[in-house]
């Protein structure tokens, strides 16, 4: 029986079926998966200069080699960079912590004459989440020294994976060719070369939007005097690259700084500094150099991040809009499913259009 052709109680199971197992193999083996999809999107990146370097050089495996270093030295570079401004802001952890003690002080005294509530029981309560989070301490340790340790594995493994798949394109094109029939050969041609356009120039504009938005914050907080500017600049920028949820996280670390260093106005100005460097991204930069490359809607793209956090965590959230774009192309190009490619799309029909084609024409939804 052809599957298409089957009746819907018949392929609704199968497709059920057939989702949960794809999403338990990808989460069961993110260990291996994340590390070879951030190597092949970083390979399809570097895969022109590499290719330049091939016919400047003639000497593949020197060229391929050249440009995985130079990539590998670039991470290294900005890690270096970011620890760095990391060491001199744990020199100050112990003055914020005092700072914060302040600022804790101070909203237990307003909590309690605002909502007449006792100090001691806000204290007690503080306590007990203290208690509660002291127990779970070494747990927390735990999972942090594995995240470290994976993310150096992960270091250690890109640079190979990036080599061997540069090096390995040929066998891998005509490994994808076997695949498909003579007849379906444009049709994945089509959809190999869209997504490698697609991948290219939506990584480089993400990467200059990140520099962008950087620069815009460490500028606007080093003019309102928050301590460690550059460094809240950068992690602002890395965070505003998961959609919506990220540009939350990013208000959240310098307001709370300018609430524990400053006076409480300050985390206003912040807030209104941040306000202003987003409506700059979401107006001007973003629909010139990102948006430009991937048309996913706000509503898939809010989804595929919260997806992607529940099955790969951080790197999850970071690989979903790009992955929801690749699905995309494919599905444009599948008639079976060009439904759903529509649906990850932000072409809006417009307002008014009869989408059903009733046969009473008295109907209407």
């Amino acid at each position: 029986m052809d599957f298409n052709n089957a009746p819907f109680y018949l392929r609704f199971p199968l497709i059920i079926i057939g989702i949960i197992g794809f999403s338990y193999i990808m989460y069961v083996g993110q260990d291996i998966i994340i590390p070879l999809l951030f190597a092949i999107l970083i390979a399809i990146l570097i895969n022109p200069f590499c290719q330049y370097l091939e016919k400047k050089t003639k000497l593949r495996i020197l060229s391929i080699l050249i440009s995985v270093i130079i990539t590998f030295l670039i991470t290294l570079a900005i890690m270096y960079f970011i620890a760095d401004q990391m060491t001199h802001f744990s020199e100050a952890l112990p003055q914020l912590k005092k700072n914060f003690g302040k600022l804790l002080n101070n909203a237990i005294t307003w909590s309690s004459s605002k909502f007449n509530v006792s100090t001691i029981k806000i204290n007690e309560w503080l306590v007990e989440q203290k208690d509660a989070g002291l127990s779970k301490s070494t747990q927390v340790l735990g999972q942090t020294l594995t995240a470290i340790s994976s993310i150096l594995v992960i270091l250690l493994l890109l640079p190979v994976y990036i080599f061997l798949f540069l090096f390995y394109k040929p066998l891998l094109l005509n490994f994808i060719a076997q695949l498909f029939s003579t007849e379906k050969h444009k049709m994945v041609s089509e959809i190999l070369s869209e997504t490698k356009t697609l991948i290219q120039s939506y990584l480089i504009g993400l990467m200059a939007e990140a520099g962008i938005v950087a620069v815009l914050n460490s500028t606007s907080l080093m003019i309102l005097g928050i301590d460690y500017a550059i460094l809240i600049g950068i992690i602002g920028a890395l965070l505003n690259i998961i959609p919506y949820v990220g540009g939350l996280i990013a208000v959240a670390i310098p307001m709370t700084l300018a609430l524990a260093t400053k006076e409480p106005i300050y985390a206003l100005w912040v807030l209104i500094a941040h306000l202003s460097v987003q409506f700059i991204d979401n107006n001007f930069i973003v629909p010139k150099i990102v948006a430009s490359k991937v048309k996913v809607n706000a509503l898939i793209s809010i989804i595929v991040v919260l997806i992607g956090a529940a099955f790969w965590g951080v790197a999850g959230m970071f690989l979903s809009l790009p992955l929801a774009a690749i699905a995309k192309v494919i599905f444009d190009r599948i008639p079976e499913l060009k439904p759903w490619g529509y649906l990850i799309g932000d072409t809006m029909p417009p307002i008014g259009q009869r989408f059903f084609r009733l046969r009473k024409t008295n109907q209407k939804l």
